[in-house]
């Protein structure tokens, strides 16, 4: 809409009255000094040139392009006119064409295929014939690819990262970049179990995978094992004193964890030291005949020293015990529960 000017008409910028001398600029309902009506980012007079409005605000081309005007994903220059606007990207729309056939999409619609558009018909020939587009060079992958970062590529186009030799579709990725099998294989068994880096140097073997010799630490303590045995439990491995602790039998005698050999009898274990006679206090070993009293060991000489009668019912109990356990081990393997 033009601007009415009568006398006295003010320029809205610096508000001065236009003279019968002046060049009048007429924009938007408002009137300028030709001098005043300028870009209100560059501050240069739009003189002949052309000019956008956004806003309220009036911008040369140039810096309206840089300030509102959105990039061709194909071709980079701003798009001013129609965009479309598809696949997080803004396109021209001639640009925005079919990767395959380059027949242009705004029209037809498209397929998304490894983060390239595709036409509809050419989406359906390649899925049909199990194809997919490279990522790189945008044409059909006919002899297997390989997916790096999520997106599908000829293998060719790399390299591996520690030999350099062109890649097959046998290539693996590995903290990032892509390897040949040769070389996946040889760094994939030289990596440390804890940090995941590659080792040089000393290496240690255990629970199928390889450690850093400090990395190789107790489970519980987080101690490294220096060279001293350790124990494997559930795929973790422990010091001796911690998987005693968490997972070795305690002594009936002083309930602590058994460290090293062990003695078992009455359903209970023993330190090797423990296991003593309850009548004489004499140390015992597997080797010494003893009996039950009690369910606790007791030397023959200190049964011998027994009541007859204590004697016999002793033996009497011993005999239905034996006869007890072997009357539940005959049902449970005739009812399946061994």
């Amino acid at each position: 809409m033009a601007a009415v000017i009568g006398p006295g008409t003010p320029c809205s910028v610096c508000q001065e009255i236009f003279i019968e001398t002046d060049k009048i600029m007429n924009a938007s309902g408002r009137v300028w000094h030709d001098r005043c009506f300028v870009c209100v980012q560059c501050f240069r007079p739009f003189k002949d040139s052309p000019f956008y409005e956004y806003d309220g605000r009036h911008y040369c081309e140039y810096d309206f392009q840089t300030l509102y005007a959105p990039c061709c994903g194909d071709c980079g220059k701003f798009i001013v006119g129609r965009v479309i606007n598809a696949m997080q990207q803004s396109w021209h729309p001639s640009c925005f064409k079919c990767i395959n056939c380059h027949c242009e999409l705004a029209s037809v619609g498209y397929v998304k295929n490894s983060g390239k558009p595709l036409c509809k018909r050419c989406s359906a020939e390649l899925k049909g014939a199990g194809k997919s587009i490279c990522y790189k060079c945008h044409f059909p992958i006919h002899d297997g690819g390989i997916t790096f970062h999520e997106m599908k590529y000829h293998p060719h186009h790399f390299n591996c990262f520690e030999c350099h030799e062109t890649l097959t579709t046998k290539a693996r990725e590995f903290g990032g970049d892509l390897y040949c099998l040769r070389c996946y294989d040889k760094l994939e068994s030289t990596i440390c179990g804890a940090c995941r880096r590659p080792i040089e140097g000393r290496i240690i073997h255990a629970l199928g995978k390889t450690w850093h010799p400090e990395h190789f630490v107790c489970a519980h303590c987080e101690k490294p094992f220096d060279g001293r045995r350790h124990y494997e439990k559930k795929g973790l491995a422990y010091c001796e004193a911690h998987f005693n602790m968490l997972y070795g039998e305690r002594c009936f005698y002083c309930d602590r964890p058994v460290g090293g050999e062990v003695i078992s009898e009455y359903y209970k274990s023993w330190c090797v030291h423990h296991f003593r006679c309850y009548g004489c206090d004499r140390n015992l070993t597997s080797k010494d005949k003893f009996v039950d009293f009690d369910l606790k060991p007791m030397c023959k000489r200190c049964y011998e020293h027994l009541p007859m009668e204590m004697r016999k019912r002793l033996k009497a109990q011993a005999d239905g015990t034996v006869h007890k356990t072997a009357k539940v081990k005959r049902v449970k393997k005739e009812t399946g529960f061994v």
